[in-house]
């Protein structure tokens, strides 16, 4: 019973160790990528996403797979800043098999208070972002006051994606 009880915490222990292993290694990846933005390195930003991946900003027109993001930020790049993130706080999640994660970051952006999510996954032995989302955050006493300002442009976009 003894070695039963010690080869499972044994597993147990390696199960967290790797686990701690591999947030360390998606906080290094994204940490990397959004300085690699802060510092215009377009080649190493651009390099953390996988070939397939899709970028989401925070216009509802903005929806971009990897090259036509690549597209829309190069002229960024480009004058030497694209923008400056930096994260105040992160959660990550792994499914059952390891090789993919979900997270969700709160970013202290020029647009202040920023949240960004994604899904990250294992290539080989890197993890690249998948899937990436950033919203701006709207305190909920001030909902109102920006549903005004947006109501104009966002029903028009409204009724063309209807149609």
């Amino acid at each position: 019973m003894k070695k039963l009880t010690l080869f499972f915490t044994l597993l147990l222990s390696s199960l967290i160790f790797a686990q701690n292993k591999e947030t360390d290694n998606i906080n290094k990846v994204l940490d990397t990528w959004h300085k690699a933005a802060a510092e215009a390195q377009f080649d190493t930003y651009f390099n953390l996403m996988s070939d397939e991946s899709i970028f989401i900003g925070t216009d509802a027109t903005e929806n971009w797979n990897k090259a036509a993001f690549m597209a829309f930020a190069k002229p960024y790049f480009d004058k030497g800043k694209a923008w400056n993130f930096t994260a105040l706080e992160r959660h990550i999640y792994f499914d059952a098999t390891g090789k993919t994660a979900w997270f969700d970051e709160l970013l202290n952006t020029q647009m202040k208070i920023c949240r960004g999510s994604g899904v990250m996954i294992k290539e080989g032995t890197q993890w690249k972002i998948k899937h990436y989302v950033l919203s701006m955050t709207i305190p909920n006493d001030n909902s109102d006051a920006v549903i005004k300002v947006k109501a104009p442009i966002e029903d028009l976009l409204i009724q063309k994606l209807k149609k």
